[in-house]
């Protein structure tokens, strides 16, 4: 099978304000800059995997507005497969408002937009070209219907897949996602998926193990600045944080997914390409935006003799 990776998920563009403090109700603050950027968790994913050399589809909806066509050009631009990127008349693309405050940290609203459109008749759509695939990755910023559609379908034909179980959905049924081959949520939607508390390392554990034993096979937990965890029914590994000086937050855990995906698919190898991933995320952080901060393969290679040296 070709070691090609499709991403059925969302995109969206992203309207980045910098902030010093967000306004209290009623006030009015001037911020220091603002720039749009394209996102969305789907798209970001793709990309990463697409700028380290991965052959990737995508499968996603944009509207008829003027975010659209330019996010259908972004993603050709970055060599990704857009055969099942459609549009939907009357309806607005996806949008994301984000906030960076001076430390990089970010908080974030979604619009979906059209992403709701994105429907299990679209997998059935590009059935063909899916079953060319070798790994799917998967978000909740589109229908679950249509996430718990493509876990099925990937079941039935043996390819792998990636739930990133973001944004948080409480209605999200645990029991319709555990034929995934690897579930990726961050602690607060770790907390949301299996109703436990993940304050501490030993709490993180307890309700990923919850989640194996109810039929999932590995949960990697991530845990930004600390790492991410890596836990089977017989393993329980961490993932070390690469220490970096932060810029921006925006869009590390969608860098460290598309980037497992891509050397995952490379090699096979779980532990090494989580490893590889974890540096590939910290190196996002250290320049501004979601998809532009991406490195190439050639300039990932870069700072990974920086790493080792």
């Amino acid at each position: 099978m070709a070691r090609r990776i499709a991403v059925v998920g969302s995109n969206m563009t992203d309207l980045v304000t910098s902030i010093i403090r967000m306004p209290a109700p009623g006030e009015t603050l001037e911020a220091p800059e603002f720039s749009m950027g394209f996102g969305g968790k789907g798209a970001n994913q793709a990309v990463a995997a697409a700028r380290l050399g991965a052959d990737v589809l995508m499968l996603t909806k944009v509207g008829d507005d003027v975010f659209g066509q330019s996010t259908i050009n972004n993603l050709k631009d970055n060599g990704i497969d857009i055969s099942h990127v459609g549009t939907v008349p009357g309806k607005s693309s996806g949008v994301a408002p984000i906030f960076v405050d001076e430390t990089g940290e970010n908080s974030i609203l979604i619009i979906k937009g059209a992403n709701n459109d994105l429907k299990p008749a679209d997998i059935d759509a590009a059935a063909d070209d899916l079953k060319k695939c070798s790994l799917i990755l998967m978000q909740l910023e589109v229908p679950l219907e249509t996430v718990y559609y493509t876990l099925a379908f990937a079941e039935k034909h043996g390819i792998e897949t990636i739930l990133n179980p973001a944004p948080a959905a409480p209605d999200l049924d645990p029991s319709k996602v555990t034929t995934a081959t690897f579930v990726v949520p961050n602690e607060s939607e770790l907390a949301l998926l299996t109703g436990l508390p993940t304050g501490t390392d030993d709490e993180i554990e307890q309700a990923a193990r919850s989640l194996i034993a109810k039929g999932i096979r590995t949960v990697i937990v991530t845990l930004g600045a600390r790492g991410a965890r890596l836990i089977t029914k017989d393993q329980s590994t961490m993932i070390a944080p690469v220490k970096v000086t932060p810029k921006d937050t925006t869009g590390a855990g969608d860098a460290f997914i598309g980037s497992f995906a891509r050397f995952y698919v490379e090699t096979g190898e779980l532990e090494p390409s989580l490893k590889k991933a974890a540096i590939y995320a910290a190196d996002s952080i250290t320049r501004p935006g979601t998809q532009k901060s991406y490195a190439t393969a050639r300039e990932f290679e870069q700072f990974l003799t920086t790493q080792s040296a």
